[in-house]
Order: structure tokens, then C-alpha cells, then sequence
């Protein structure tokens, strides 16, 4: 999916959402235990009561490896569902994957060739030759981390090269730059750093920006699309918790349908009043 179909997906649903499945077995509805794969009937439920108003889901591979191989069996049934029924669907994993060259190329394959994700996210500390291997898959993108919406982000993203000034985090977009292109690559820039982002753009107009840190995390979504929109709208905000946990009763489906339905209509007017939408 090319940034033009991406693009034309988010006009068509009015909408630049991102639902991140971070399934917690501990905290899903208990009357499905009773089922023979609760992440997955979770997961089932969230997609068909969401997928109108999403654009993107990102399952969190944490939360499936914690389950050992009955969570990896969980995850995969779960891109298979979204591949067959919501094929316009742009699929991302959470992976934050990054190490030598001949171990990111077993990633990669990994995530593209067995489990037909779009996306991974992929750390850039080991710098360039650990990222590469992702770029070689045609139509598959790597959403490179840059300033997350942590609190241990200031730790080191905001570290300052006392010689240009430069900051650690804006080094990481100067240079990944040269590796790929706005079609196969995107950043991680957390709405809790939303006061960034007019800086950020000056640094890549183009490239799409994965968005996390609205909902539970306090980010404002307004204040993201105000510095973060580009002429094709290049935001992907991801809500997780806000939305997958709006309830823990019978009604989590519909909570978490009524959810995303608040975040999308939100989304629309802000698409709407940028002049995105007709």
C-alpha cells in the first residue's frame, strides 16, 4: 500500500485512526476464557466493531509472545481475519525490531514473508546496515522510532549535540533519510511530544508519521494534527487502551465501536477543516 492508497482510504473513511490490539489476556472480558482462543475472539470482536472508522491496526507483539506459542498462534489468526475480511486495512507490527544485518533480514522475513504484515516498527540505534534489510521488500514499509511518547524518552532523544545543536531524535530523521524514501519508510513521533512536530515537518514534509500517545496516554489529538498534517493528510494516530478497553462487560464490542466512532468523527471535522476532504 503506497502512500497515495493509504491516502485515498483515509479520505474514503474520514479517517486517520489507528487501533493498536494490545490484548491483554488478563484484562479482556472473562466470559471469554471460556473460548478456545480469548485473544483472538477479543481481537475478532474489536476488528468487525471498529473496522468502518480504522484505517490501521497495529497489534503489539508483546502482549502475543508473553502467551508463548498459543499467543503467536492468536496473532496469526488475527492478520489472517483482517487480510480476508478487511483487506483495505493497513497492518503494522509493533515489533521494535533492529540488530545486525543477518539477524533484521530473519525479522524482516518474519513479519513480510510469513505473517504479511505492511509495516514494522524498527529501532535505529545500530544505525543504518540494522535497518536496511527491512527496505528490500517491495510494497512494505518500516515505521523507524524517532521520538516516543515515554517519559524515558528524555533519557536520550532529546540529548543535544553541543557542537550544531542538533538534537538526538532530529539526527535520527537528518540521517534515515538517505536509507529509504516517504514510500517505504515512516516515523514513530509521540502526540506527547506534539509541540515537535511543526519542526519535525520541516525536517520530512513528506513521509507518513505513526502517532502514538493519544487516549489513555493524555496526547492531544488536535494539537497533532495542527503541526502534523501534510498535503496527504500523513498522520497515523494509534489508540489502544482508549479504545480496546472502553469496556469490560458483555458490551466491550460496542463501547469500543462507540469509541473509535468519537475518535473518527473527531478526525473528520480536523481532515475536513485542513481542506483534505471535498
Amino acid at each position: 500500500m503506497n502512500n497515495q492508497q493509504l491516502f485515498e482510504n483515509i479520505k474514503k473513511k474520514g479517517s486517520f485512526l489507528c487501533v493498536g490490539l494490545d490484548t491483554d489476556i488478563r484484562k479482556i472480558p472473562p466470559f471469554l476464557l471460556d473460548t478456545s482462543d480469548p485473544i483472538f475472539a477479543f481481537n475478532k470482536e474489536i476488528i468487525d466493531a471498529t473496522a468502518e472508522y480504522t484505517v490501521a491496526y497495529k497489534p503489539n507483539l508483546a502482549f502475543y509472545e508473553s502467551e508463548g506459542l498459543e499467543g503467536w498462534r492468536s496473532l496469526e489468526k488475527t492478520v489472517q481475519y483482517l487480510r480476508e475480511k478487511h483487506p483495505d486495512i493497513f497492518l503494522i507490527a509493533d515489533a521494535k525490531r533492529g540488530d545486525i544485518g543477518n539477524t533484521s533480514s530473519m525479522y524482516a522475513r518474519a513479519f513480510f514473508d510469513k505473517m504479511d504484515f505492511d509495516a514494522v516498527t524498527v529501532a535505529p540505534y545500530m544505525g543504518e546496515d540494522s535497518v536496511k534489510p527491512f527496505l528490500v521488500y517491495e510494497g512494505k514499509r518500516i515505521i523507524l522510532l524517532a521520538l516516543t511518547s515515554n517519559k524515558g524518552a528524555f533519557d536520550f532523544q532529546f540529548g543535544t549535540d553541543t557542537i550544531t545543536g542538533e538534537k538526538l531524535f532530529e539526527k535520527v530523521l537528518r540521517i534515515s533519510q538517505q536509507w529509504g524514501t516517504a514510500e517505504n519508510m515512516m516515523y514513530v513521533i509521540g502526540a506527547t511530544k506534539a509541540e515537535e512536530l511543526e519542526g519535525i515537518r520541516k525536517i520530512i514534509p513528506e513521509h507518513f508519521l505513526l502517532v502514538p500517545g493519544v487516549g489513555a496516554q493524555g496526547g492531544s489529538l488536535q494539537e497533532v494534527a495542527r503541526y502534523g498534517l501534510n498535503e496527504q493528510c500523513g498522520l497515523l494516530v494509534n489508540s489502544s487502551r482508549a479504545i480496546i478497553y472502553a469496556s469490560n462487560g458483555t458490551d466491550f464490542s460496542e463501547k469500543a465501536r462507540e469509541s473509535a466512532k468519537e475518535t473518527r468523527d473527531e478526525m473528520f471535522e480536523l481532515l475536513k477543516s485542513s481542506g483534505l476532504l471535498s
